[in-house]
């Protein structure tokens, strides 16, 4: 994330805001340690945090499912994100709200950390290059398959990543910027950022929570307000990636995404091999919806 000319970044981190290069973690914290903890990556559109309420209720699901007990209530970590967003004068930007497991021993045990650590970084940040959003993306399909859900559910925004950023770097060795993922049973799941769209037909598709992904909160605002806006109704159905090559078109959503179109899949062209029509109706929407008056909730 490139910081603003001479701007000193300012972290929320366990109750107070510190500049930058003093918002420290401990060596001994679990969350370094071993990946334990959860996080939510989150935009402020023109001085509005989008979907700010879902991205809470999701951290705290992900925190209950792996037993952790944050500090703060929702309310005093919500207010924290604005003071966040409010002291590094971002009308345009992300957040990244982190909780770990906190300062335990070098066992696993997790109930040896008794606080957990809480923080809160407001910044700028890159997106894929505005040309992509215009010419539509090339991906790759990784090798590496998605963590099955009854050994890590990927609803947990979960510190460890490594799965997904193994896939990541098939996809930087392939010279592209992102990778559809499978699941063991060889149906689609998601990217590794990022949430996967199919149109067939003039029907637009996506895989259900069951597929093995995390429910972008991106993805959830296609299928709740943007589609039935544009009377384009979302279906959540099991795929195979055959179906995806067979796609007139193909999109990706996230929140650092937005929503953009891939038209290669490794040496195959999706549909005629640019961003389709269904898709330029989304990117549109979306950007018109935020810019104006993103919803919080």
């Amino acid at each position: 994330m490139g910081h603003g000319v001479n701007r000193t970044v300012k972290i929320w981190i366990d109750g107070q805001l510190v500049p930058e290069d003093e918002a420290k973690v401990s060596v001994m914290d679990h969350g370094l340690l071993y990946g334990d903890g959860c996080f939510e990556g989150i935009r402020i559109y023109n001085g509005r945090i989008f979907k700010l309420g879902s991205h809470l209720r999701r951290m705290w699901d992900s925190a209950e499912e792996i037993r952790l007990q944050s500090p703060y209530s929702m309310e005093e970590v919500e207010r924290a994100i604005r003071e966040t967003v409010s002291a590094n004068q971002l009308t345009d930007g992300y957040i990244r709200l982190v909780f770990t497991r906190g300062v335990g021993t070098l066992g696993l045990h997790p109930f040896l950390c008794p606080v957990p650590t809480v923080f809160v970084i407001a910044d700028t940040i890159k997106l894929y290059p505005q040309e992509l959003y215009e010419s539509g993306m090339q991906i790759i399909v990784a090798e590496r398959r998605r963590v099955p859900r009854e050994c890590l559910d990927p609803q947990i925004k979960s510190l460890n990543y490594l799965n997904n950023i193994l896939a990541k770097i098939e996809a930087i060795d392939a010279g592209v910027l992102e990778a559809l993922m499978l699941n063991m049973e060889g149906w689609v799941s998601e990217c590794t950022g990022d949430n996967v769209f199919v149109v067939k037909d003039g029907a637009v598709f996506t895989p259900p929570p069951d597929a093995g992904i995390l429910n972008g909160i991106t993805r959830q605002f296609l299928i709740d307000d943007l589609g039935p806006s544009l009377g384009l109704p979302i279906q959540e159905k099991l795929f195979r990636l055959e179906e995806v090559y067979q796609a007139d078109e193909l999109f990706l959503t996230g929140t650092a995404a937005e929503v953009i179109g891939v038209t290669r899949i490794g040496d195959r062209v999706i549909g005629d091999g640019t961003v389709g029509p269904i898709t330029r109706r989304f990117v549109s929407e979306f950007r018109a919806r935020v810019t104006s008056d993103a919803p919080e909730d």
